[in-house]
């Protein structure tokens, strides 16, 4: 098992799973970014003191829970205890794959599954494997009794809107999501199960870590400039008023101020500070020559720091982002989802989450930094981890009636 599907495969799921990621379907997730929101609001309004000890632990906690019911449809709320063993899952995989890629020895798998490490490995694959095939079957069960209406048209958005309050044989109809999509194509595509699992596995696994630590180091860059926090705050503000209090794509759209600063947020501190490349053909850098079939080491977070696409590149500037600056700027002197044929497909999705999540806490309390940005220790990881844990104050703003997002 691998989590990069590499070669034909990954070529033939991208086109397979490109149109997932049509505005018409993304329509369809907002409410949950929206709802989850709510939570990590209200969820800080319940934290005595205002400070948030371990920043990673608790926004990660939330999008964990946004990445699963969008994928699956299934909140980890909803599988009791288990969600825990779930969670573990996901967090030791991620440190045993990085583990593994740094040994060569441990590629061949008949070694690595005689090992210590190669054990623990087996462990956690087996609970992340035994919840996804238990929600891929209940689903695929859900549209045979409903004989497959809503898996009809997927891109129609008239038809992919969900009621979740209609039952259908037994069955309350839930929201679109990804694994209905997966199932959709399935029927007429040749993959199978097992193709299913390993796409669902993967979105949630990439799709939660990229975007809690791009949150992270979002909310940290706003607490260490008040000035910039509260231009966000303002804009923020007037498009809540514009909307009655309700957000929607459109409304998330139009935060292009917060867009700015989550654009120079992922410059400064790239979710994927390095990604590898296996190159087709010769390429000429200079005065060498790269054979083709060499792997690249492409370090984004060095590229994005680069004084000659970047001046002052430490500092943090989300005017860098305006229409007029990025007119003329070399196309890869920004790559935070990476370019190319193989960019994130997902990475719409991703900056409409980071806004769904971000919107509602600027708007309802001030950022104060306790630990600052350069007296981080990042960690040697595929995703831009850090040593030890992050502390973040955020004191409430007294704001009446009630100040939390609705979707429409």
């Amino acid at each position: 098992y691998h989590i990069f599907v590499i070669g034909t495969k990954w070529h033939k799921m991208q086109k397979i799973l490109t149109p997932m990621f049509h505005f018409n379907i993304l329509k369809q997730f907002v409410e949950v970014l929206i709802e989850e929101g709510n939570n990590i609001t209200q969820s800080l309004k319940n934290i005595k003191g205002s400070t948030v000890d371990d920043l990673a632990f608790f926004i990660g906690h939330h999008t964990m829970n946004v990445i699963c019911e969008i994928v699956m449809g299934t909140s980890l709320q909803e599988i009791g205890a288990f969600q825990e063993q779930y969670r573990q899952a996901i967090y030791e995989l991620r440190e045993i794959y990085f583990y593994r890629s740094l040994k060569p020895w441990l590629y061949f798998d008949m070694i690595f599954a005689l090992t210590p490490m190669g054990r623990r490995y087996a462990k956690y694959l087996k609970i992340l494997h035994g919840l996804t095939e238990k929600i891929v079957a209940k689903r695929k069960e859900y549209h045979e009794r409903t004989d497959g209406r809503y898996l009809k048209n997927f891109d129609n958005e008239t038809n992919i809107e969900a009621d979740d309050k209609e039952v259908i044989g037994g069955m309350k109809k839930r929201r679109f999501t990804m694994l209905d999509y997966l199932i959709s194509v399935a029927r007429n595509n040749d993959i199978n199960d097992i193709d299913i699992r390993e796409e669902i596995d993967t979105f949630i696994m990439k799709g939660h870590d990229t975007v809690m630590m791009s949150v992270i180091y979002a909310l940290l860059l706003l607490a260490e400039h008040k000035d910039i926090q509260e231009c966000v705050r303002n804009e923020i503000s007037a498009i809540m008023q514009a909307n009655e209090g309700k957000l929607s794509m459109s409304a998330l759209n139009n935060m292009s101020y917060l867009e700015r600063c989550l654009k120079e947020s992922l410059r400064l501190y790239p979710s994927m500070p390095f990604i590898m490349r296996t190159i087709s053909e010769d390429v000429k850098l200079d005065s060498y020559l790269v054979p083709s079939g060499t792997t690249v080491f492409l370090n984004i977070y060095d590229t994005h720091r680069n004084s000659h696409f970047w001046p002052n590149p430490d500092v943090f500037d989300p005017d860098r982002f305006l229409p007029e600056k990025i007119q003329n700027r070399h196309p890869y002197s920004y790559i935070p989802f990476s370019a190319g044929p193989r960019n994130c497909i997902g990475q719409r999705f991703a900056m409409l989450e980071m806004k769904a999540i971000i919107a509602p806490l600027i708007y309802n309390f001030y950022l104060e930094p306790i630990d600052y940005l350069k007296n981080i220790r990042f960690m040697a990881d595929f995703v831009l981890h850090v040593v030890h844990p992050i502390r973040v104050r955020c004191v409430p703003i007294d704001r009446t009636p009630s100040t939390l997002f609705k979707a429409i």
